[in-house]
């Protein structure tokens, strides 16, 4: 087999370590006569085996079991009589030893990454007595480390940033691997650092780890991201040595060294005049190669005839240059506007500044476009008024428009007349003299307001509108009136000059002055002995009584009619007539009851009394009702009459009785009975199933004519109703059996029976008792003669 370059290394390694401590093995074992052992009941000995440790390869790959060291002790004369005892960590489950010869070997493959040392326990038996010859010792096996392990980059992949335009030597990061042998043994743990791949950009410290740039200038724009590979060896870096390598990603970050710069010199739009304002005109960007914060740029218009006219903003998201309108554009007053606008990073680097200023400029001209625009009225608003006495056709006033574009085209008016349901103003269509159209009351619609149309005659697409408020004057066309209902009352004890109401007044009108009222009692009213009244010059008044003894059973109720004029030009009057109730007053003048049934009455009766006797009265009308209801429920009869349809049950039985002396079976009297129970009918509240019969006293008579009257009854009962079916059925009454005074009625006995019963008469019951004639007559036709 041919071993390549790296195994043949590892194998003269190994097989120099495995001499050496072989070596030092068969060496550790000495004699030491400097320590006694005691034991009991001899003299005091001295120890005759000390050691202090034994080394042993690891990743030992060979077949038979790796020889550790061997155990002796001077007590030990080669005849067999010592036994070797080992004991502790591994002891038969990975080390073992020969208990005569006391060679150690090792049974297992060992790793000192996994554990790197053994402690264990030594002892000499006699083996006769298995007594200790020698005292217990320690001693420990060391696990000899090799080059195992290759280094790892337990933290990689990488990724690191450095800026742009960083000098040589910046560092961007540090890498670290780490060796699991043993790094005080050897060169077998040291470890040193190579770069395979990001030459000749960066460059790696051998010892530290530690990545650096390797070229100055390295542009973002020109490529931002590299991909190193570093590997790191061991063994110092020589040949057999043991790699490991990781990835890392370098990102060049963004350093403002790009000054903005606008693709053109000079940029035009057009606009039309309409366009409203705080619209947009044109957006314009300086390109800038740089990202983030470092591209971020602000722009202004240094220069123009457009200053005022327009402004620039900056766009956060896309840093473009946002040109909007502050006035209203007109093309008939200017066609054009230029502008000159500067852009210029906010964030400059003055480490860069000598690659040139980092703003830019540009201009920018504006075309202003004509557009067919609406007419346009002189005044925004006009306000007008008219008085409401005015005629149909009054002139109010006028309104003009103009159409602003160079055509100048005729303007015609008209009136919105959704601002003008009623119609009450008309417009003249060439002139915009507004007029009348109908009588105007102030009251009902004090100011209108209206929107007037200007169309261009060429394009009456083109409509302007213009605002107009009319005002409507006052005239005095509104008679005064009682400001409210009044509800006057007068106390029967009520003294002369006692004031009873305050009145006033109000008018729908509005004069300049205010309003001013005068009150007065009609002429026909002036006289009256009742009442009088006063007029406060307040416009307010004050009625007051004339007399006393007021009294409610001669007269309840005065009208008092009041004059009213306003101080209009000319004035109006109205008469109100004041309603005043005579009431029955308490001691504070306070009214109690002003009807005069209530004065005539006065033992009447509450509220409360007369809800008692309605509640009363209503409890007897059903009360009334229900014993009506009752007494005609009992009027109905409970029975059947004889024309209804009655019909016996069929009760079946199955068995028969055990005659007189069954005493559980029907009772007797009920049969001997039967007479008295021909006239009994059917009751209604009954339910004509099995019908229990009553059990009153009668003399007994011979049972076979009970039997027959029985039969007789049921017979005549079923022959007065054709139709019905025959419900009528054989029923076993338990009315027989040995001891019975009727005998057995069984029809199990019949034919040989002796008996003297005679039933030739139910021949005679018709043709539905026919078989039962057969089965017990005599008759020449009986079927059994």
């Amino acid at each position: 087999m041919k071993l390549g370059k790296v195994e043949f290394c590892h194998f003269l390694q190994m097989l120099a370590l495995f001499l050496c401590l072989s070596g030092m093995n068969q060496a550790e074992l000495t004699r030491s006569r400097s320590k006694p052992y005691f034991q009991s009941g001899r003299t005091r000995t001295k120890r005759s085996w000390v050691w202090n440790q034994f080394f042993v390869l690891e990743e030992y790959m060979g077949t038979d079991p790796l020889y550790v060291g061997k155990l002796h002790s001077d007590v030990d004369k080669g005849d067999g009589s010592i036994k070797y005892i080992l004991s502790g960590e591994g002891a038969s489950s990975i080390f073992i030893i020969d208990e005569n010869t006391g060679d150690i070997h090792a049974t297992k493959r060992l790793d000192r990454e996994e554990q790197a040392y053994y402690t264990l326990r030594a002892q000499a038996l006699d083996r006769l007595t298995n007594k200790p010859v020698e005292p217990e010792s320690e001693f420990v096996i060391k696990i000899q480390d090799i080059n195992d392990n290759e280094p790892k980059f337990l933290d990689g992949p990488y990724t690191a940033g450095v800026p742009e335009m960083s000098p040589v030597g910046t560092s961007v990061v540090q890498v670290t691997a780490t060796d699991a042998d043993d790094p005080t043994y050897g060169n077998s743990a040291r470890v040193v650092y190579s770069i395979l791949q990001g030459q000749p950009y960066f460059s790696v410290e051998p010892k530290t780890g530690v990545i650096k740039t390797a070229l100055p200038n390295m542009d973002r724009e020109a490529k931002d991201q590299y991909l190193l590979v570093i590997q790191a060896k061991d063994m110092v870096g020589q040949n057999g040595g043991l790699s490991g390598t990781t990835s890392v990603t370098v990102t060049l970050t963004d350093v403002n060294d790009n000054p903005p710069r606008f693709p053109r010199r000079s940029y035009q739009y057009n606009v039309p005049e309409s366009l409203p304002v705080a619209s947009v005109v044109a957006r314009i960007k300086a390109a800038d190669a740089d990202v983030g914060p470092n591209a971020e740029m602000e722009y202004k218009i240094v220069d123009g005839d457009g200053l005022g006219v327009f402004k620039i903003s900056v766009d956060k998201d896309t840093q473009e240059g946002v040109i909007t309108i502050q006035k209203e554009l007109d093309f008939e007053a200017k066609t054009s506007y230029t502008l000159r606008i500067e852009a210029a990073n906010m964030h400059v680097d003055p480490r860069f500044l000598s690659l040139g200023p980092f703003s830019d400029m540009t201009t920018v001209k504006i075309i202003v476009e004509d557009v067919d625009e609406p007419p346009v009225f002189t005044s925004r608003l006009y306000s007008m008024v008219v008085s409401e006495a005015a005629k149909v056709g009054t002139i109010i006033g006028t309104v003009a428009a103009h159409d602003p574009d160079a055509s100048n085209s005729p303007v015609r008016y008209s009136i919105d007349r959704n601002t003008d349901l009623e119609r009450y103003f008309n417009i003249d269509a060439n002139s915009g003299v507004i007029t009348t159209a109908k009588s105007l009351d102030r009251e009902t619609n004090a100011v209108h307001n209206i929107t007037v149309l200007a169309m261009e005659s060429q394009n009456p697409a083109q409509i302007g509108r213009g605002y107009v408020a009319i005002t409507i004057l006052d005239i005095n066309d509104n008679a005064p009136e009682f400001a409210m209902e009044y509800e006057t009352t007068v106390c029967e004890n009520a003294q002369p000059g006692q004031v009873i109401q305050k009145i006033s007044a109000i008018d729908k009108d509005d004069p300049p002055n205010g309003h001013q009222f005068y009150f007065s009692l009609t002429a026909e009213a002036a006289n009256n002995h009742n009442f009088t009244l006063q007029d406060n010059k307040d416009n307010t008044a004050t009625v007051l009584t004339k007399r006393n003894g007021f009294r409610r059973q001669e007269q309840s109720v005065f009208y008092l009619p009041i004059f009213i004029v306003d101080s209009g030009s000319p004035s109006l009057s109205s008469t109100n007539t004041l309603t005043i109730r005579v009431c029955d007053c308490d001691a504070d003048g306070i009214a109690q009851t002003c009807n005069a049934e209530a004065y005539i009455l006065p033992a009447g009766l509450s509220t409360g009394a007369l809800i008692a006797i309605l509640a009363c009265v209503l409890t007897l009308l059903v009360l009334v009702l229900l014993i009506v209801t009752m007494r005609r429920r009992k009027k109905e009869p409970l029975i059947f009459d004889e024309e209804r349809d009655i019909r016996e049950n069929i009760v079946r039985y199955d068995d028969e009785g055990g005659g007189e002396e069954d005493t559980e079976a029907f009772d007797m009297a009920a049969l001997r009975n039967l007479n008295i129970m021909r006239d009994t009918k059917t009751r209604r509240d009954v339910t004509p199933e099995i019908q229990f019969l009553s059990r009153p006293t009668f003399k007994s008579i011979p049972d076979n004519v009970i039997f027959r009257e029985f039969i007789w009854e049921r017979l005549k009962e079923a022959d007065v109703d054709p139709c019905a079916p025959p419900y009528d059925s054989l029923q076993t009454y338990a009315f027989e059996g040995n001891g019975s005074v009727a005998e057995s009625l069984s029809s199990l006995d019949s034919i040989s029976s002796n008996s003297d019963q005679n039933y030739d008469y139910l021949s005679d019951w018709g043709p539905r008792f026919k078989r039962l004639a057969d089965m017990y007559g005599t008759g020449p036709d009986c079927l059994y003669s």
